[in-house]
């Protein structure tokens, strides 16, 4: 049955029933509310991974336990997606998110002892953490069949150089920032002056 014609047919009133819509018609009637929640994990993964790339850039400091609570909330994420996919086999997912996790966040510790410290700067730590936790979330994408995760991971490691071109060029993005304002003000000005 054409999906266009389910609808019609599933109308009662202006209600929309999902019940006997075809599964492709059913998801696309939910997109509102409910799809939104769905996307939510994959959305904080993104946004906290921005949060955590602007202000180790701002602070130049490596932020040991953000990136470490990120981690973490990556393998809460990880197992969600996996969670609804495969019923069968939901422990293996818990176990082996868990190890996979873990062992980034050892070698994420392994990376802020202070005989590494000693030789790696805050910047260059930041950017390998960042790496890291790119590598671990695109993996984990990979093994629970999910394209949002491994997207996530993709985001972070494009993060890497975008990090590193700015620690290099801060006075000229600072410059760039300025002149937008500037223009956009200018415009506004302008505007407000053709209006009166």
């Amino acid at each position: 049955m054409d999906q266009a014609l389910a609808l019609r047919l599933s109308v009662k009133g202006n209600a929309v029933s999902d019940t006997n819509l075809p599964p492709a018609a059913a998801h696309a009637s939910t997109h509102g509310l409910r799809g939104w929640l769905h996307e939510l994990p994959y959305v904080v993964m993104l946004g906290l991974t921005l949060c955590g790339v602007a202000y180790s850039a701002m602070t130049r400091s490596p932020l040991q336990h953000y990136w470490e609570l990120v981690a973490l909330f990556n393998c809460a994420a990880c197992i969600y997606e996996g969670w609804r996919r495969d019923e069968g086999r939901r422990w293996r997912l818990i176990w082996t998110q868990v190890l996979h996790w873990g062992a980034f966040l050892a070698t994420m510790t392994l990376a802020f002892l202070p005989s590494v410290q000693a030789v790696a700067d805050a910047d260059s730590t930041s950017l390998v953490i960042l790496l890291l936790l790119a590598l671990g979330t695109f993996v984990a994408g990979v093994h629970t069949v999910s394209w949002r995760i491994g997207l996530n991971g993709v985001v972070m490691a494009l993060c890497v150089p975008v990090v590193a071109w700015l620690d290099q060029s801060a006075l000229i993005v600072s410059l760039g920032m300025v002149a937008v304002l500037l223009i956009g003000a200018l415009g506004v000005a302008v505007w407000l002056h053709k209006r009166a």
